[in-house]
């Protein structure tokens, strides 16, 4: 979705979704609320999700981390990172 309240909305609509990439710059809800509320539901207490920001900064792996993902990514993704950690989330 364009924005994190789509991103739950595409959740519910669809039950079978093994994993989440949020990105975190979102207009309207941003991905540390979006993620934060997922979490919120018992549902969703152990579905993977990775957060992706631009900004890198030290402080927003801890912020994501908290907000509930399980990984941290910073874009440009690099896509044999993002591809080794879809491994390990969804091959549990």
């Amino acid at each position: 979705g364009k924005n994190g309240r789509e991103g739950i909305e595409q959740l519910e609509k669809h039950p079978q979704i093994d994993l989440v990439l949020m990105d975190i710059m979102m207009p309207e809800m941003d991905g540390y609320e979006a993620m934060s509320l997922i979490r919120k539901e018992k549902k969703w207490k152990n579905l993977p999700m990775i957060a992706l920001t631009a900004k890198a900064m030290k402080e927003d792996r801890k912020k994501s981390l908290d907000a509930g993902a399980n990984e941290y990514l910073s874009k440009p993704v690099e896509k044999d990172k993002l591809i080794s950690l879809l491994r390990v989330w969804l091959y549990k």
